[in-house]
């Protein structure tokens, strides 16, 4: 089973990072969310920071600010992915330096999208 993680998911379903665990899970991943403010969120078990994510991941999904995400790149290099999806929104110049700096492979994109799921059905 493919494992994705979505920081800054959320228990707001009319936001995106809820409508991502919702396409995730779709999708037959097996999703982490993570939070820093949730306990649960879609009937799944958040997770504050991704290092207490049991697993490697295939994919993280970001759903927070430039700002916020160039403190957790570390982090997410450290825990490990195949992918780092930057939805709109989330990449900056630093954010991009600072990614392949940590060699980390970025794509830039609606990972909903990038999954077959229009955000459209969330």
């Amino acid at each position: 089973m493919k494992t994705a993680a979505i920081i800054g998911a959320h228990n707001d379903r009319s936001r995106w990072g809820n409508k991502a665990v919702r396409a995730f899970m779709r999708q037959g991943f097996e999703v982490f969310p993570v939070s820093p403010t949730e306990s649960q969120i879609e009937g799944l078990r958040a997770f504050k920071k991704i290092a207490e994510v049991p697993t490697r991941l295939n994919l993280v999904s970001i759903y927070v600010r430039p700002e916020i995400l160039l403190k957790l790149l570390p982090e997410i290099a450290e825990k490990g992915c195949d992918e780092l999806w930057l939805n709109p929104g989330t990449a900056s110049p630093e954010v991009l330096e600072k990614a392949v700096e940590l060699k980390l492979k970025v794509i830039q994109g609606c990972s909903i999208l990038g999954i077959g799921v229009s955000p459209s059905t969330l």
